[in-house]
């Protein structure tokens, strides 16, 4: 049967306001005439609009938040997703580690917890686990599974944007072949979307840490490896396959150490954690860690932060082809090595100087990561909420409004 004028109206509207939430979703906070002009409508259609949402519980202004109006005058009122309208679930895999948080759509955590996991060696223990901590939480936090509009989940290595399959059996030697998105769905029963840890960390500290204001940035995490996040004009670029930012197998020495990957001289052979750690522990003790390391840096030890200082420009060195190809406006510096200090990040900036356009370099801030090892958890939830095709709800109301 045919759709009459009145039908078409409402489908019409139906679809203006999942334009409104999914842009809400997107940037956090719009006023109404942030959205009008980034939609195209009118502003008397966004105002009913957000009438019509503020009535369903799906948008609501944010008390005490306006900003400046450059014209002069009553500033513009925020408007925000209503945080209750949806549960958000991050997971973050490390290595050895694994995190999850549950959350609202402010990306205010209701429950959290974090455990020591051997990751790599066992796929099937790692999710089986993960899906048990998701039920515990929710629990916790009071919250009903159907109000979960998804989980999002980071992995320290590539996974096919297309097939959502870990390919790579050396840097996560248990989950080659595996598709991750799919194993934990089917123990949990929800919507998962997998990415790259490196990926998440962008996306954290762009929202929420020392990216946060600028459209072009470089998020670099170096911890155990070293992997790049790239966010351009706002958006991720994962590349063809995912494998966008894999800065750590870049070749810095064609005649250095054989890497994990299989080529020799890599970034991450001489400019990652493990790296630095052994070149100290001949004068300071086979038990030295990274931890340790960035503990002797911060007390002025002279052979720490050569060696951080030798890493910041071997990584400068890489970065400095990034900076005159994608000539970004702030690289961020996160992993665990991020908390270094200045030893690493003077590093990085003289090879910048050195090796980049001058001008590249003038457009470019270098500054650490300000979320430390939370960024690659807060970015699992930032996926989800921004991302997620799952209707939103409101606990007295059900709407039909999807995105």
């Amino acid at each position: 049967m045919e759709e009459g004028p009145t039908g078409t109206l409402r489908s019409l509207r139906e679809r203006n306001s999942a334009r409104v939430v999914d842009l809400l979703r997107r940037h956090g906070t719009a006023s109404r005439a942030d959205i009008a002009r980034w939609t195209g409508l009118s502003r008397s259609t966004v105002s009913s609009l957000v009438a019509d949402l503020e009535a369903s519980g799906l948008v609501v202004e944010r008390d005490g938040e306006a900003r400046p109006s450059s014209a002069g005058g009553r500033p513009p009122v925020l408007l925000a997703l209503e945080p209750a309208a949806g549960i958000a679930i991050g997971v973050d895999f490390g290595h050895t580690h694994l995190r999850v948080a549950v959350a609202d759509l402010s990306s205010r955590i209701m429950a959290e917890r974090g455990l020591e996991l051997d990751v790599d060696r066992d796929a099937g223990e790692a999710l089986d686990t993960t899906a048990q901590v998701i039920g515990e939480l929710l629990d916790e936090a009071g919250v009903e599974h159907d109000r979960v509009i998804g989980i999002g989940m980071g992995l320290p290595g590539p996974v096919d944007r297309h097939t959502g399959v870990v390919g790579d059996s050396i840097i996560l030697p248990g989950w080659a072949g595996l598709r991750p998105a799919m194993e934990l769905g089917h123990r949990v029963g929800m919507d998962v979307e997998v990415d790259n840890d490196a990926n998440l960390g962008a996306l954290a500290e762009v929202a929420f840490g020392a990216g946060r204001g600028a459209a072009d940035v470089v998020y670099l995490k170096v911890a155990s490896g070293i992997g790049a996040g790239l966010v351009l004009g706002g958006k991720l670029l994962r590349g063809a396959s995912g494998l966008a930012g894999e800065l750590g197998h870049v070749l810095y020495d064609p005649d250095g150490r054989v890497c994990r990957c299989g080529n020799r001289g890599c970034l991450e052979t001489v400019a990652a954690g493990p790296a630095l750690v052994e070149l100290l522990r001949t004068s300071h003790g086979d038990a030295l860690t990274v931890r340790g390391l960035i503990a002797l840096a911060g007390e002025g030890d002279a052979g720490a932060r050569r060696v951080l200082s030798d890493a910041g420009r071997a990584i400068g060195r890489a970065l400095a082809v990034l900076v005159n190809t994608l000539n970004p406006e702030r690289i961020v510096v996160g992993g665990e090595l991020g908390t270094a200090g200045e030893s690493l990040l003077d590093g990085v900036r003289e090879s910048l100087g050195r090796y980049a356009l001058p001008r590249a370099v003038d457009d470019v801030g270098v500054v650490a990561g300000v979320l430390a090892d939370r960024a690659e958890l807060l970015g699992a939830l930032s996926l989800v909420i921004t991302d997620s095709r799952r209707p939103l709800t409101t606990n007295t109301t059900t709407t039909t409004t999807t995105t």
